[in-house]
């Protein structure tokens, strides 16, 4: 078969994991026999011995160059996977495909066994893109970060609390004395947020939510603001004391913080398939509404 859409693949994953293999396989043969190029890194094709050279399977030397020659980018993984692509195609904001190896796989969410189903949806161009916004954090002196999910106030190498002070649009709203503070998107909100009480918000949604971990105050609770204005968290605390991060990875400090978060200008572009809603996702992934006793 030709290809004809003149669409070509790219996949982004990490080979160490062994339950890629068979997906990846999966993906490799659908490409061939439907005669779509796909990109993929030296270290990916060298990892996994089955893997064979052909007309469509295209070699480059890293993660940057294979998305920069493909239209649409396979995330294969879980979720972690997502967020890693997520900071590859921030600036592209190439379309990206979630198939899911891992547990829960709430972004990635295409079952292997839906893979040659959802790839025929995509060369017909028949899917809709799930926008997700990044958040934006400017650090003392400039430096910018972003984050899909989340960022973390956390405490570090101690048993004590910290004390974060929070403004909103130049105003306070309260200073936290907590075990640490979670600024979340609304694609974050099903993530550590979720956890830590905060609510579920819909994608989409121009809001960031604000929750803290096991503050001191039982009525210190989750607060939703609209993202599109500076929300201030300052700290007093020595940097031996607090860990920042962003999706999971730590950013190094070498003194006192004062970072500023709102909405990016940069956003995520989810494939979603037809049928498929979050929702559905919700329901899914986290048996949302499930009640044993209408069984």
């Amino acid at each position: 078969m030709s290809n004809p859409s003149n669409m070509s693949f790219c996949i982004v994953a990490n080979p160490e994991k062994y339950s890629i293999q068979k997906p990846l396989l999966r993906v490799v043969e659908w490409c061939k026999t439907n005669d779509i190029p796909l990109f993929i890194t030296e270290e990916l094709f060298t990892f996994f011995p089955a893997l064979s050279e052909s007309e469509s399977l295209k070699i480059v030397a890293s993660e940057t160059e294979a998305i920069q020659n493909s239209q649409i980018v396979i995330a294969l993984g879980g979720d972690g996977t997502i967020l890693h692509t997520a900071q590859m195609v921030k600036y592209s904001s190439k379309p990206v495909l979630g198939i899911n190896t891992g547990r829960l796989g709430f972004m990635a969410n295409i079952q292997p066994s839906q893979i040659d189903e959802a790839f025929d949806h995509i060369i017909n161009n028949n899917f809709t893109i799930d926008r997700r916004d990044f958040l934006q954090a400017t650090v003392s002196g400039g430096k910018q970060y972003y984050a899909l999910n989340e960022f973390l106030f956390t405490k570090k190498d101690t048993s004590s609390m910290i004390t974060l002070s929070v403004e909103y649009d130049g105003k306070l709203i309260n200073d936290y004395w907590a075990d640490g503070l979670l600024v979340s998107s609304p694609s974050g909100s099903t993530a550590y947020n979720l956890s830590a009480g905060g609510p579920i918000i819909l994608p989409g949604t121009p809001v960031m939510v604000l929750t803290p971990i096991n503050p001191h105050t039982l009525t210190t609770r989750p607060l939703v603001l609209p993202s599109d204005k500076k929300l201030t968290v300052k700290t007093s605390e020595t940097p031996e004391n607090i860990l920042f991060s962003y999706d999971g990875t730590i950013l190094p400090h070498n003194s006192k913080m004062d970072v500023e978060i709102s909405r990016s200008e940069f956003s995520f572009h989810l494939i979603q398939l037809p049928d498929q809603n979050y929702f559905e996702t919700l329901r899914n992934k986290l048996m949302w509404g499930m009640d044993k006793r209408k069984n």
